[in-house]
């Protein structure tokens, strides 16, 4: 049976992110997705350069982004409100999407991660 428990901890309604590529990241939301065997904390952030166009940055370089992500701003979020999960997911969409629901005309970036001793380790779906 999958519960899913979504609670968002953020300062500020929407935080901007620095990443590599320089490309315009905000966190959206941060939900708590407890499984029968893992917790995944899924952090959701809207960039709307992944979207088609002539400024649309790849997965290859969002790629990069997101492990930076994980590392700088997953990680330090986790030990800042004690939470405790067994992935990370990081996701890119180019406009706010409600989790879980499809929506054909979005683009949506996804990465998984690891956290051991204290760094992501990238993890494959």
């Amino acid at each position: 049976m999958r519960m899913l428990a979504a609670f968002i901890i953020l300062a500020t309604p929407l935080a901007a992110a620095e990443v590599p590529s320089g490309q315009e990241v905000t966190l959206h939301e941060v939900l708590v997705d407890a499984q029968d065997t893992a917790t995944y904390l899924r952090f959701r952030f809207v960039a709307p350069q992944i979207a088609a166009g002539p400024t649309k940055i790849g997965f290859d370089v969002a790629g990069t982004d997101m492990m930076h992500l994980c590392n700088d701003l997953a990680l330090p979020y986790m030990d800042e409100y004690a939470l405790q999960g067994d992935r990370i997911v990081i996701s890119f969409m180019d406009r706010i999407t409600e989790f879980g629901v499809p929506d054909p005309d979005a683009t949506q970036y996804f990465e998984q991660f690891r956290p051991e001793n204290g760094v992501c380790m990238w993890d494959e779906f």
